[in-house]
């Protein structure tokens, strides 16, 4: 990292070798971070923008895992459920998250409800794949068995196809999160009045690179963090996936 900072100092400061109109200088950098962490910028200092898409991003997040990993274990474990939504789910994954931004703000307005649901299609494709993937790839041997036995399906669920599923799960909510990040952008360049893509797209019209740079750190950084959380609850969550392989 070190290296890196150096050698951005050296291409932009020393020897001007990209220009600052392409790309901001150390000390740009931090005159920009120091303006929005103080007197703000784009309405808002750094912590409320960041604070405002953060909670987007949480929102749209948790209602892809309710409605993503319910789904995908549904059609896991059922070949009708299968049949009946595998054709719907095929048709809308290929359509790209920002293909629904037109749609989200005639049917919600120009609020986070829009955002959240941009975000929240973004999110719910990897949740619903790797549930499905995970279920299906528990051995049939084990849940004819547990059916055999009479197994109630509540059990059946809670003891053997969750805990078997988990880690794929967990692989997707991990894909899923960054999907979040990646979409957030893109939302809040549309409607916006706050939030780190609002602070892109002030920055981008006021030709402002050192803003620009600022948010785009903010986004890497907010979503190292929030997938460093995921990844504590990871491995909270398989413990005992953990222990076994130990």
């Amino acid at each position: 990292m070190a290296a890196l900072v150096a050698l951005w100092f050296w291409l932009t400061t020393l020897t001007g070798t990209i220009g600052g109109g392409r790309f901001p200088a150390p000390g740009e950098f931090w005159a920009s971070l120091l303006q929005i962490s103080g007197k703000g910028y784009a309405g808002a200092t750094l912590l409320n923008h960041a604070w405002h898409s953060t909670a987007l991003v949480v929102m749209g997040f948790l209602v892809a895992i309710a409605t993503g990993v319910p789904l995908g274990l549904w059609m896991g474990w059922s070949r009708r459920a299968e049949a009946l939504m595998n054709p719907i789910f095929l048709f809308i994954r290929p359509i790209p998250p920002l293909a629904w931004i037109p749609l989200a703000i005639l049917w919600l307005g120009l609020g986070d409800a829009a955002k959240i649901m941009v975000i929240w299609f973004a999110a719910f494709v990897p949740s619903v794949i790797n549930a499905f993937t995970g279920v299906r790839n528990i051995d049939r041997p084990v849940l004819e068995a547990a059916s055999m036995l009479g197994t109630p399906r509540w059990r059946l669920v809670q003891e053997i196809i969750m805990p078997a599923a988990l880690p794929m799960i967990f692989t997707g909510l991990r894909l899923s999160l960054q999907a979040a990040w990646t979409t957030l952008v893109a939302a809040e360049l549309v409607g916006a009045l706050v939030g780190v893509g609002f602070v892109l797209n002030v920055a981008q019209q006021d030709i402002y690179p050192g803003m620009i740079l600022v948010g785009m750190v903010t986004v890497g950084l907010l979503g190292w963090a929030t997938t460093w959380l995921l990844g504590h609850v990871e491995r909270r969550a398989l413990a005992w996936n953990v222990a076994a392989r130990d």
